[in-house]
C-alpha cells in the first residue's frame, strides 16, 4: 500500500472517530428549545475543526406545524415522494371509491419556516377516465387548492395552540 493511501486512510479514520471521542459541555434544555422554535432541528455534533465546539443545529427550512398539518390533512391519499428538507410532499393518484371516474394528485410546497399563509402552496392535478379506460388530464377548480391550503393552515394553527397549552 502506498504512503498516500495510508495517509488518506488515517485522515479518514481520524475524521470519523475524533467526534466520538470529544466531550460536549452541558447545554441547558431551554437554550436548545430557544433555537428556531419552528421547523425540524438536526442534532448538535462536535466539530473536529474548531476546538471541540459543537456545530449549531440547523433547521431544514420548513415550518414543523405546516409539515405535520399537511401530512395530517392529506393522510387519506397515498404518498409518492416526501422531502422534509425541501418541504415538498407529492401524493400518488387517489380516486374516491364513490367516484371512480376521476382521480386527483397533490403537490404541497412548504416555503418558509414561519407559520404563515404565504408559506404554503398546493397544486391539484385531476384526471378523468375515458370510455376506453385510460386517463386524461382535466381542469381543476382553483378553489380546490385554496380549500386544501385553508384546511392545512387550520390544522397547523390547532397543532400550534395545542403545543402552547402543554
Amino acid at each position: 500500500m502506498s504512503d498516500s493511501r495510508i495517509l488518506g486512510a488515517a485522515l479518514l479514520a481520524a475524521l470519523l472517530f475524533l467526534p466520538a471521542c470529544s466531550t460536549q459541555g452541558n447545554t441547558s434544555a431551554s437554550a436548545q428549545t430557544d433555537q428556531r422554535s419552528s421547523g425540524f432541528q438536526l442534532p448538535s455534533l462536535p466539530n473536529p475543526l474548531r476546538s471541540n465546539r459543537p456545530v449549531e443545529p440547523e433547521g431544514i427550512g420548513v415550518n414543523g406545524y405546516l409539515w405535520r398539518a399537511s401530512l395530517d390533512t392529506i393522510s387519506f391519499m397515498p404518498l409518492s415522494e416526501v422531502d422534509p428538507f425541501g418541504g415538498v410532499i407529492i401524493t400518488d393518484w387517489y380516486a374516491n371509491p364513490q367516484m371512480t371516474t376521476e382521480r386527483f394528485k397533490l403537490t404541497v410546497y412548504i416555503l418558509d419556516t414561519r407559520l404563515r399563509a404565504d408559506a404554503l402552496a398546493v397544486n391539484v392535478f385531476r384526471q378523468v377516465r375515458e370510455e376506453t379506460g385510460g386517463w386524461i388530464d382535466a381542469e381543476t377548480n382553483p378553489q380546490t387548492a385554496y380549500e386544501i391550503e385553508n384546511a392545512i393552515l387550520t390544522r397547523a394553527r390547532q397543532l400550534r395552540i395545542a403545543r402552547l397549552e402543554d
